[in-house]
């Protein structure tokens, strides 16, 4: 059978692409702004890529076309579509009939820490022998791809709140039926589909209906929203979690002596010790998303003892404080922060391991809600953990940033030009620096830009 992909470059979608071909489908796609790593990943499983969203890609006909939430009417490759009689579906619903159907579904949801949280668990089940299957927004490196098919009886996948496709606006995870689900936090995003948090609440309600009673739902009991939402109505078994001591919380953490950054901590199960590890991520963030997949995996069958020897043994994922480079001592991350929340607790968990380092923050507002200027009076609070901070400013961003420059007082700068960026944020940098750019997109680039600028001038110097 030919399934044809419209959108296929973005992490989902390529990862249902991923899917598809182990399961034996003959995969083509389509996208447009085709960058790595997803592009190199669909070419290396010999998926033909079409750029563009012509009509002429529908011809010879295949067997179904699976369409991705970028898709929009007006598109003629959409447009051809409507008109001809071949079967649609959105990727959500194609994965759930395909693939999901005879699986035990760990489902991973919330605002901030799908993608580790996913990986985290993935890896615990992994490394118990457990073969999972998975479709997670990132490329964990103990895998290094995004999306397995796996031939065990469980399926991690991360679960996204956005909406599924032009013709079905409900939220993608309504569609997984999942027996597992975590919940790690809930704010506002979204704002180009979802006009507050009521109805943001309102999904993830429409997600807990759906989970059944013998299976668990393992929630951040710190997170007042999540609270009220479960409220809403549970019919499954809760199972809490919070970093620290916490109504409701069977799992805690605490950082061992000397680990403030979290690279060290302990495990606690209704306050009682079970164990430690020391792992290569750093952060408090962290150590919540931890936890979350600790409880989860139990809930399959892996006991906290063989889940944190997994935890030692976790690589990381790309695009998650990566470190891309090293030049002159100026060290260069890459990290897919894209929201206040996330951008602050990045540079926290940063500064705990960098101590008096310097650490510059360079952020694209790239998201349909950073663009929209939705939490611009926010992210200057969230920036302030940085000693100087870049923004990106292109002529179309779609609100003025003047007022975030202003309240980061001489430590915000605003640049327009990639390039340019580059050159100045390596004029900028020292030895002992420590480079955070942040961004959900490749940022024109700007990582390698600024290695090769740094490069250069060690050169000269």
């Amino acid at each position: 059978m030919h399934v044809h992909i419209l959108g296929i470059c973005g992490t989902f979608m390529g990862g249902v692409a991923a899917l598809a071909r182990a399961a034996g489908f003959r995969v083509t796609g389509s996208d447009r702004n085709v960058y790595p790593p997803m592009s190199t990943q669909l070419e290396a499983l010999g998926i033909a890529l079409t750029e563009g969203f012509d009509a002429a890609q529908l011809s010879p006909a295949p067997d179904v076309v699976v369409v991705g939430n970028v898709m929009t009417r007006g598109h003629p490759v959409v447009e051809a579509l409507l008109e001809s009689t071949l079967p649609y579906v959105s990727g959500p619903e194609w994965l759930a009939r395909e693939v999901l159907k005879d699986r035990w579904v760990l489902a991973v949801a919330g605002t901030h820490g799908k993608t580790t949280t996913a990986s985290l668990l993935a890896w615990i089940l992994e490394h118990a022998g457990l073969d999972p299957g998975f479709l997670i927004g990132g490329i964990p490196a103990n895998f290094g791809l995004s999306a397995r098919l796996g031939s065990g009886r469980y399926f991690v996948i991360e679960a996204d709140e956005y909406d599924t496709a032009f013709f079905d606006k409900r939220a993608k995870f309504v569609h997984y039926r999942p027996r597992t689900v975590v919940l790690n936090n809930l704010e506002y995003d979204h704002a180009d589909i979802y006009p507050d948090i009521g109805a943001i609440q309102r999904q993830f309600h429409h997600l807990v209906r759906i989970v059944p009673g013998s299976g668990r739902i393992v929630w951040n009991a710190a997170d007042g929203l999540l609270r009220e939402t479960l409220a809403m109505g549970c019919w499954t078994p809760l199972e809490g979690f919070a970093r620290g001591a916490q109504r409701d919380a069977l799992w805690s953490a605490r950082p061992l002596p000397g680990a403030a950054d979290f690279s060290r901590f302990e495990l606690l199960e209704a306050g009682q010790p079970v164990g430690a590890v020391e792992w290569s991520l750093i952060g408090a963030h962290n150590t919540e998303n931890a936890l979350a997949a600790l409880a989860a995996a139990r809930h399959a069958g892996v006991e906290p003892p063989r889940a944190l020897a997994a935890l030692r043994d976790f690589k990381g994922i790309a695009r998650r404080l990566q470190l891309r480079g090293e030049v002159n001592g100026i060290r260069v991350y890459d990290d897919f922060a894209h929201h206040p929340t996330a951008i602050a607790t990045t540079i926290d968990g940063l500064r705990r391991r960098a101590g008096a380092a310097r650490i510059l923050a360079v952020l694209e507002p790239r998201s349909h809600t950073m663009r929209m200027g939705v939490h611009a009076h926010t992210l200057a609070p969230a920036l302030a953990g940085a000693d100087e901070v870049w923004l990106y400013t292109p002529a179309d961003l779609g609100w003025d940033p003047a007022s975030v420059l202003r309240a980061l007082g001489g430590r915000g700068h605003g640049n327009s030009d990639i390039g340019d960026l580059a050159r100045e944020l390596a004029r900028a940098a020292r030895p002992g620096d420590e480079v955070l750019i942040m961004s959900n997109g490749g940022f024109g680039g700007l990582h390698g830009k600024l290695l090769a600028e740094l490069q250069q001038a060690q050169e000269r110097a």
